[in-house]
């Protein structure tokens, strides 16, 4: 993206540039516009229709699914796909395949075990959005869980000392401002609800929701900085404690009623739909996230906002007033404000500086530029949607 009103003569590049002579037009550079495109409509559906159909399946009429069960079935059927997976890497050879697990899982079970503080955490997040979902509107939750943005640069620079710009503090501050005008909305009334809502069970669940993410997937990144493993490998790792953990909670919430009732009491064609989602729509996120820059994810979270709210009118009679708008509107400016380039950040900022004098970066004739400085800490700005398009969950 180029910059404009800087002023100043230097050559716009960045990690994604590619000379002119590097690809033949028509070729590379159209099949990688084709995937840009793919990601963002794939990452766009998946964030909206995993809220919305979990919206539309606990508010059917009828005998209501026990949530515990829906998580563990999305582990199994996530772990069992990843297994197959790697399965196929093995060209098929069931003895290559054991050895492998053996060595990854058994041998290696330091990292193994170090999966498991995550794997609690992300079964205990997925629980909570059921909590959360099932007492809060669709809209509503979709902008309230941006929080995990939030969360996620908070826990990056605590615990891995990352470094945040100017521009980042103050989208993390519009959104929140953003997600707190949401809620006043909501307590206020925002329109009529079914008795069986509790909205303030709804945002202690979403908010616990968003602090595990943010903590689990930095605790993640921590941990398992610079290990060998691929995706597919480790989401069989988490899978497996997923599914162990699940059932734990599941006893322990609903165990009584699930051994009366059964596992796949009150399951229907909806539920189904929500499962699967829940296990294959985090793995072909995986699969497309890595053609997604930066701009584009922040691009795909704005969308599904506003494709969710529209989808809640039509689904749910959501009433959208101007104070919702006003916040969501906020959250929407804050995720894409926080998803730029630290590079873009200072072009804008050296755009808004060039009216009142030189550009701050040009150098005066006959000077050496000054030398750069070496910095031990991370920038959280070339990855701001930490880091869940690795995990999965």
């Amino acid at each position: 993206m180029a910059a404009v009103g800087s002023g100043c003569s230097t050559a716009a590049t960045g990690p994604g540039a590619v000379s002119a002579g590097a690809l033949e037009p028509g070729t590379a550079s159209a099949a990688h516009r084709r995937l840009k495109y793919i990601s963002l409509a794939v990452l766009v559906v998946q964030n909206a229709s995993l809220i919305l159909s979990i919206r539309y399946a606990r508010t059917l009429p009828g005998d209501r699914f026990f949530a515990t069960t829906a998580v563990v079935m999305a582990e199994v059927l996530k772990g069992v796909t990843c297994l197959l997976l790697l399965f196929a890497q093995k060209r098929g050879n069931v003895k290559h395949l054991v050895l492998f697990l053996h060595e990854a899982v058994l041998v290696q079970y330091v990292d193994t075990l170090k999966l498991a503080v995550p794997s609690l955490i992300y079964t205990l997040q997925n629980n909570l959005q059921y909590v959360a979902i099932s007492n809060l509107p669709a809209a509503t939750f979709q902008v309230t869980y941006q929080l995990k943005i939030l969360t996620t640069a908070l826990f990056s620079v605590l615990m891995l000392n990352r470094s945040l710009s100017r521009l980042q503090w103050a989208s993390l501050l519009l959104l929140f401002t953003g997600v707190a005008i949401v809620q006043a909305q909501q307590a206020g009334g925002g329109g009529p609800r079914p008795l069986d809502q509790n909205p303030g069970a709804g945002l202690a669940a979403v908010v616990a929701s968003c602090l595990s993410s943010g903590f689990a997937g930095v605790y993640f990144e921590k941990i398992l900085k610079g290990s060998s493993g691929s995706v597919w490998l480790r989401n069989l790792q988490l899978g497996l404690f997923g599914t162990a953990l699940g059932l734990v909670g599941l006893w322990w919430a609903e165990g009584t009623a699930v051994a009366r009732r059964g596992f796949f009491f009150g399951y229907t064609p909806a539920v189904w739909g929500v499962v699967l989602n829940q296990a294959f729509g985090g793995l072909l996120v995986a699969v497309v996230v890595k053609y997604a820059d930066n701009i584009l994810k922040g691009f795909a979270t704005s969308l599904s906002i506003v494709l969710s709210t529209v989808a809640s009118i039509r689904l749910f009679g959501f009433h959208v007033d101007p104070l919702f708008a006003l916040g969501a509107g906020l959250v929407i400016g804050a995720v894409y404000l926080y998803s730029l380039p630290r590079g873009a950040a200072k072009a804008i900022a050296s755009a808004s500086a060039s009216a009142s004098g030189p550009c701050p970066h040009q150098q005066p004739p006959g000077q050496p530029p000054p030398p750069k400085l070496s910095s031990h800490r991370g920038d959280l700005s070339t990855e701001p949607f930490l880091p869940k398009s690795v995990l999965v969950k």
